[in-house]
This record gives structure tokens, C-alpha cells and sequence, in this order.
């Protein structure tokens, strides 16, 4: 397998539709995703506080405690925003190995965070991009706040290797980098060798994908000092409902 270490080639607004039905993923500055969103970049890193004091993920099967995150669920209807009742996250043994076959109920996301108009618009501006990749009428969407530290020596942002998460796009932003090494985004053709290898650091930078094409993973991270993490927002996209359980639950 040939993996390239270049530092990826930024996609421009204009460009991104067609690069990401051409090449299945496109990395993106922080600048063009608040045009993206159609707010201030500075609104968009307002809501970084909000990956403060996130709950301890309790379902890592390692036995970790590197993991804090918070979920919520979204349909986008004809360019409409509306929060579903928290519910389970859940992916098959097919798309995670790890974690998948159970029902994850994370602590829902902050409502001081959900009713920020960055936050909605960031949402629906993904939605109205990739509706010119692929049409639909309703984004079922999944978003995910995850914060990866290193008290314990090392941290894993993806526990579960290289994988797919069962969607049609996933959305990853960097959101904060501090007193760590490691952390490199490695992404590879699902149906080839082709890979390619980086490292976000631009604070609201983003990585977007077809799920379908490609595969992902992240490097574990190392602290440079007493204290190190890093905080991501990861947006999931899918047009044909979310992923339950056979055995769904309400909660």
C-alpha cells in the first residue's frame, strides 16, 4: 500500500462538490467552513467551550479512560433543522468491530451549545454541500462531541483501527490541539490501496468524506507535558434513516 505523508491539498468552497464526487474526500480550512456555515469564524470557535467537562465515554472495551464525549441526533428536511429525541447511538459489527452490536446511550450534547446559531448553521451548510453530491430530502444526522486526552499516558481517537461508520458522509473538524504528539488522520480508498496521511491543526479545519469510498482512522496521541488532549466534532450524514438496533430501546 502506498501512503503519502504530503500535508493535504486544501479544497476552496467552489471546488468542494467536485472534488468530493471525484476523489471521495476533501480537507478543508477553517476560513471556508465558516463560509460554508455562513457565520464568523469567530462564532464557530465561541463554541469550543462546550468540549469542557464532556461525561467519560463508559462503553470502550479496552478498558480506556481517554474518551469523554456527548451525541445528539438531527434530521434536515428541505433545508429545515430539527433535533430528534436523544437516542442511542448504534453501528453494526460490520462497520465497528469493536463497539459495535450495542446500544451506546452518551449524555446528550448541551442545550446552551444545540440552540447556538453557529452550531445550526454549521449543520445545515454541510447539508446544503452535500445535497450537491447527493441529493435528498432528508439528512438523518448524528453529531458527536469527542475529547481525547492523555492522562493515563496515551489516548486512542479511533479504538476501533481503520473503518467505515455505515453512512453516506462523515464530517471530522479539529477543534483544539494541546501538549500532544500523534493524532495523524490516515484515509484510504475502500476499494483500493491508495492512502494518504496528515495532521489537522488548524482549529475548525475539517475532513469530509464519502463513507462509501473511504476508510478512516486516527493515531493514538502522547502528551508533550503533564496534560494533553485533543477535541473533535464529528459529523455523521445518512439518507435512508439512522442506524438502530434490531432490539431498539427508548431510554
Amino acid at each position: 500500500m502506498t501512503i503519502s505523508s504530503l500535508l493535504p491539498t486544501l479544497t476552496p468552497v467552489k471546488q468542494l462538490v467536485k472534488t468530493l464526487q471525484g476523489n471521495g474526500f476533501a480537507v478543508v480550512s477553517a476560513e471556508d467552513v465558516a463560509q460554508i456555515a455562513g457565520v464568523p469564524l469567530d462564532q464557530l470557535l465561541e463554541l469550543n467551550q462546550f468540549w469542557e467537562g464532556l461525561p467519560r465515554d463508559p462503553y470502550l472495551k479496552d478498558g480506556g479512560r481517554y474518551r469523554f464525549r456527548r451525541h445528539a441526533s438531527y434530521e434536515i428536511k428541505n433545508g429545515a433543522l430539527t433535533m430528534v429525541p436523544h437516542r442511542a447511538h448504534w453501528q453494526s459489527l460490520d462497520y465497528n468491530a469493536l463497539h459495535g452490536g450495542i446500544e451506546r446511550w452518551f449524555e446528550p450534547s448541551q442545550a446552551q451549545l444545540t440552540s447556538k446559531p453557529a452550531w445550526q448553521s454549521i449543520l445545515l451548510g454541510l447539508a446544503r454541500t452535500l445535497n450537491g453530491v447527493k441529493p435528498v430530502t432528508t439528512w438523518f444526522v448524528e453529531a458527536h462531541q469527542f475529547r481525547i486526552d492523555t492522562t493515563d499516558g496515551i489516548g486512542r481517537p479511533t479504538p476501533e483501527g481503520a473503518h467505515r461508520d455505515g453512512v453516506d458522509f462523515v464530517a471530522v473538524f479539529l477543534l483544539n490541539r494541546v501538549g500532544i504528539k500523534g493524532g495523524e488522520t490516515r484515509i484510504f480508498e475502500a476499494g483500493g490501496s491508495a492512502g494518504l496521511r496528515f495532521t489537522l491543526t488548524q482549529p475548525w479545519s475539517l475532513l469530509l468524506m464519502n463513507d462509501e469510498k473511504m476508510i478512516h482512522e486516527s493515531t493514538p496521541i502522547q502528551p508533550l507535558g503533564p496534560h494533553g488532549y485533543r477535541d473533535t466534532l464529528v459529523l455523521t450524514f445518512r439518507s435512508n434513516g439512522f442506524q438502530d438496533s434490531p432490539d431498539r430501546s427508548q431510554q
